[in-house]
């Protein structure tokens, strides 16, 4: 019976481990926030950190070779801010959206890619791209509109009632 409790609360810890993992990888804070247990006693403290680390420790023994592991490991801590619960999600850590937008309208992949790769917060550059989509909708004519959502579509979306294409 003890062992099935201790085994199921492993299988607790590992899910909550992969929630907070998740929205750190995002630089969701929100989400961060909410993963992180209200009240937690010092044993559960203790199981959310062995999972956590298991959880790391799976995905580093999978993407490096063992003599590459404590390298890039140790790398990882000289860049780790010294604030506990650090997840960089502000406004200032995403690329100013008008700047990525342009890049796309120029073709300038380059810098797109190099605007992407530094975004640690996705979820605001993807809500911002969204904002700046709806701002430029109502310039465009509706035909083009029709063309490009249809473009994307390609096929894979049932006709919904109502929908304008």
């Amino acid at each position: 019976m003890t062992a099935e409790i201790t085994r199921t609360r492993a299988v607790e810890a590992k899910a909550g481990a992969a929630r907070l993992l998740l929205a750190f990888r995002h630089g969701n804070q929100a989400a961060f926030d909410d993963s992180l247990p209200r009240s937690m006693a010092a044993e559960q403290a203790r199981d959310l950190v062995a999972a956590l680390v298991w959880i790391a420790n799976e995905a580093v023994r999978k993407a490096y070779r063992p003599d590459v592991a404590d390298r890039v490991l140790r790398h990882l801590v000289k860049r780790v801010p010294d604030e506990p619960g650090w997840v960089e999600t502000d406004e200032e850590a995403a690329p100013d959206v008008a700047v990525l937008l342009e890049s796309v309208w120029r073709k300038d992949t380059e810098r797109v890619r190099e605007l992407v790769r530094a975004t640690p917060d996705t979820t605001f550059v993807l809500g911002k791209l969204v904002q700046a989509v709806a701002m430029l909708l109502p310039s465009v004519r509706d035909a083009e509109v029709c063309r490009v959502l249809n473009e994307l579509r390609a096929g894979t979306s049932p006709d919904l009632p109502g929908r304008p294409c």
